[in-house]
């Protein structure tokens, strides 16, 4: 498994390194299976997404006022 080449400009990157996110989110998709994720499919079809949306597609709603 590779970083994903989207990892240095994706918010949980900077979520993380805030302390909000858990590392279990870097570690199982964005140093992991980053083609698991819904974040990088959705990146790869140039569709849009919302910054505080999860690796596994869901929603952290807390994320969201810290955008």
């Amino acid at each position: 498994m590779t970083t994903c080449k989207w990892f240095a400009v994706c918010p949980m990157r900077r979520y993380y390194e805030q302390g909000k996110l858990d590392q279990k989110w870097i570690e199982n998709y964005c140093k992991g299976d980053n083609q698991n994720c819904q974040r990088y499919q959705m990146e790869e079809n140039g569709e849009p997404h919302p910054d505080y949306m999860l690796p596994d597609g869901s929603l952290d709603e807390s994320l969201k006022k810290n955008i």
